[in-house]
């Protein structure tokens, strides 16, 4: 006969019980992906799989076979990389970045998911992680990040972009007026939830914007688009 005993014990402990077995697994999983990036790749390796259910942001993290890409690029990128929008991703692209000898700048509008983020950064080592959080700002028609433009790498290797909100005004278009500037030649755009025509249509215009190529990537329910920058032959665009 198993006994039950889980209604004995208060439902505030059994959730900092499982914070705590999350967290120390998280910890457990994230050492073993800093020693090998690469490692974690191949779809027969769970440590993916482990990183995210024990990460626990639920639906908004991102999917295991499009963080597998970002990782992917970012191992064979020859430079600083880019995210719009952080959490997870940040600190396996900040570690990928760290063994390269880049840096792995982040956009966040959210000051308490950025605080969770900067803190597991620190608490890894993950040194190369630039984390910048401050309130999104309105330009001419839209609204984005507000980056610190002085501080900023003279060029990047890849953006993924997975923010900001879908409701926010214009979405993640101000990527390519704000920053066309700091993508290098060949900086591939990795832009997720293309399962929503407001992205794909936000995509169309970078491809007008950027002179970039642009290619939609099946990946089972939630496509991406993938696009690569060939120069900057464009115009600045103002800012507002």
């Amino acid at each position: 006969m198993t006994l039950n005993v889980t209604h004995l014990v208060p439902r505030h402990t059994r959730q900092w019980l499982r914070r705590t077995y999350d967290g120390l697994r998280f910890d457990s999983a994230l050492r073993r992906f800093i020693a090998a990036p690469a490692d974690a790749l191949p779809a027969a390796n769970p440590l993916l799989s482990e990183l995210i259910d024990a990460w626990g942001n639920g639906g908004w993290i991102a999917r295991e076979g499009y963080l597998r890409e970002c990782l992917a690029i970012a191992l064979e990128s020859s430079g600083p990389t880019l995210e719009c929008g952080s959490g997870l991703s940040t600190l396996l692209l900040g570690a990928v970045a760290q063994r390269r000898g880049y840096e792995h700048w982040a956009f966040e509008h959210l000051p308490e998911w950025g605080m969770k983020v900067d803190r597991c950064a620190a608490r890894h080592s993950l040194r190369s992680v630039r984390l910048c959080t401050a309130p999104l700002k309105d330009y001419a028609g839209y609204a984005w990040y507000d980056p610190p433009m002085a501080r900023l790498p003279q060029v990047f290797a890849l953006v993924v972009c997975d923010g900001p909100p879908s409701g926010t005004a214009g979405g993640r278009y101000g990527l390519a007026p704000i920053m066309r500037e700091h993508l290098a030649p060949g900086c591939v755009i990795l832009l997720d939830d293309a399962g929503r025509e407001h992205e794909r249509a936000i995509a169309r215009r970078w491809q007008e914007e950027l002179g970039a190529t642009h290619q939609l990537v099946a990946a089972g329910d939630n496509p991406y688009i993938r696009m690569t920058v060939p120069g900057l032959q464009v115009q600045p665009a103002l800012h507002g």
